[in-house]
């Protein structure tokens, strides 16, 4: 008899204390820390131009004119194209910036950049695009009278800007250094 109570007891003890409310806090927001090691550099040459990329990407120079930058560990792809400035330039710049601000309907904002290098006379923008569009990242440059060399940025995935940001930052990075290190021939 004495166990029956003691287990009563024990049970309503049981119950009565499992039944506590706990305050249910929700987790903070964060973002996913990468951390990419410096890679190291290699030269590509095309028929128009010269440039460094990242040495851990695979290169493709497709026509002498354009070229594919690919990153199967990120699933992401840098895209260059060539064209040759026919007293266009500024059509060749109005489509490259359209191109960009073609994003803004899905993206969260997009960064312009001016970018100019007078020593080896390389010209040019880069939006940095946030948000769930399309492409990240995307630049031009020219020479203005010659040469003119679009960029962008695709992921192999559906954009969630989440998720990919560390990899962005990285691979804007990468573009940087193409825009820097480019050469015209």
């Amino acid at each position: 008899m004495k166990v029956k109570w003691a287990f009563i007891v024990l049970m309503v003890t049981v119950i009565l204390l499992s039944c506590k409310e706990e305050e249910v806090l929700p987790k903070p927001k964060a973002m996913l820390r990468l951390e990419y090691d410096k890679p190291p550099m290699k030269m590509a040459e095309t028929k128009y131009f010269n440039f460094e990329y990242n040495g851990l990407s695979n290169l493709e120079v497709k026509n002498g004119s354009a070229v594919a930058i690919q990153y199967p560990d990120m699933k992401a792809s840098i895209f260059l194209s060539h064209r040759k400035v026919n007293d266009d330039i500024g059509n060749l710049i109005i489509d490259a910036q359209k191109l960009s601000y073609e994003h803004a309907a899905k993206a969260d904002g997009i960064r312009p950049r001016a970018y100019e290098d007078p020593t080896n006379n390389v010209y040019g923008a880069f939006f940095e695009v946030s948000g769930d569009a399309a492409s990240q990242a995307q630049f031009y440059v020219t020479d203005s009278l010659n040469h003119f060399v679009t960029g962008a940025l695709y992921f192999e995935t559906r954009p969630n800007y989440d998720s990919i940001y560390p990899a962005a930052v990285y691979l804007q990075q990468d573009m940087g250094r193409i825009m820097e290190t480019l050469r015209w021939k």
